[in-house]
């Protein structure tokens, strides 16, 4: 399993906007293969700051993601009110403690 996440800055003025293109993909990113979890979180120090943590089956089901319809629409709507460049990066889970 890979987990992806991506911090994203936005202009405060365009958070709103950010959460309805959320609102709108969230379960189409949810669904599409290969997706087993979708979170958005956001920064408690900064209210312009999101995140997304996804976990994958595969790096090749993030990858066909990525260069899906689905992504392209969403990241080029969302990218637009960002306030800097967003951060993203993949990592895998190596232990889970639950008790």
């Amino acid at each position: 399993m890979l987990v992806r996440i991506v911090r994203m800055t936005f202009q405060e003025t365009n958070t709103a906007d950010f959460l309805a293109i959320f609102e709108a993909s969230k379960q189409k990113i949810r669904t599409f293969s290969g997706c087993l979890h979708l979170e958005l979180l956001r920064d408690l120090d900064n209210p312009a700051v999101y995140v997304t943590y996804s976990h994958w089956e595969t790096p090749e089901a993030l990858e066909k993601y990525r260069h899906s319809e689905l992504f392209k629409t969403t990241w080029a709507a969302t990218k637009r009110l960002f306030a800097e460049r967003a951060t993203a990066f993949s990592v895998a889970k190596i232990d889970e403690v639950t008790e």
